[in-house]
């Protein structure tokens, strides 16, 4: 019988070697240096913030007037009111600037008069500004619980109306502008009104509004 021969091994030397690429030593620097700049641009967006962060404006309504009141078929409430906002910058260094602003009248939720676009506004840091909108002039269809409810309430005098504000909004500090943000600004009154009476009406209680920015 023939004598099998051991093969021999391969030395390990001979076999090819496997090596891991290490990364460049400009790729580790431009990586440590992106990293470094993420970290000074969060800091320095931190502390602007932190300075000047904008607190948001604040409303209040120190007048109002009824000019008409009529209720037709099927059923339509056609009015013309005038509110007297007055709006306040609280931020000592950041201003407000109002690009789109818009204004109605509503009564137990639902709008009664079309919504009024109202000029662009800018405010000043620390100022007060006030408008006077007319909100009104068309016919809106309601609900008849809305009609049964406002001649219920002009019958004892005093009637629960919501002045709402709606527009959009930028935050300016120094050379620093924000983007867009939406206002939505709800104020509710109680004012005095009889039926048939036009005119200035007495705002009953301090009218409170709320800002949602």
């Amino acid at each position: 019988m023939a004598k099998e021969h051991p093969q021999e091994e391969t030395p390990d030397h001979h076999l090819p070697k496997m090596t891991k690429d290490k990364p460049s030593v400009p790729y580790r620097a431009l990586c440590t240096c992106f990293s470094i700049f993420l970290l000074l641009a969060g800091v320095t967006a931190l502390t602007l913030w932190l300075v000047y962060r904008p607190h948001k404006p604040q409303f209040t309504i120190v007048g109002a007037a009824v000019y008409s009141l009529n209720v037709t078929s099927p059923p339509l409430i056609s009015t013309t009111m005038q509110f007297t906002l007055v709006t306040r910058n609280p931020n000592r260094r950041v201003s407000i600037y109002y690009d789109r602003l818009s204004a109605f009248v509503a009564y137990k939720n639902q709008a009664i008069t079309p919504q009024v676009t109202l000029p662009p506004l800018v405010h000043e840091h620390r100022s007060t500004v006030a408008v006077s909108p007319v909100l009104g002039g068309g016919e809106v269809p309601v609900a008849v619980e809305v009609v049964n409810g406002l001649m219920m309430d002009e019958v004892y005098g005093v009637v629960a109306l919501r002045v709402v504000v709606t527009g959009r909004l930028r935050w300016k500090a120094g050379a620093i502008r924000t983007g867009h943000y939406g206002i939505y600004v709800k104020c509710d009154v109680l004012v005095g009104l009889k039926k048939g009476f036009v005119g200035q009406v007495p705002l009953l209680g301090n009218p409170a509004c709320k800002v949602d920015i």
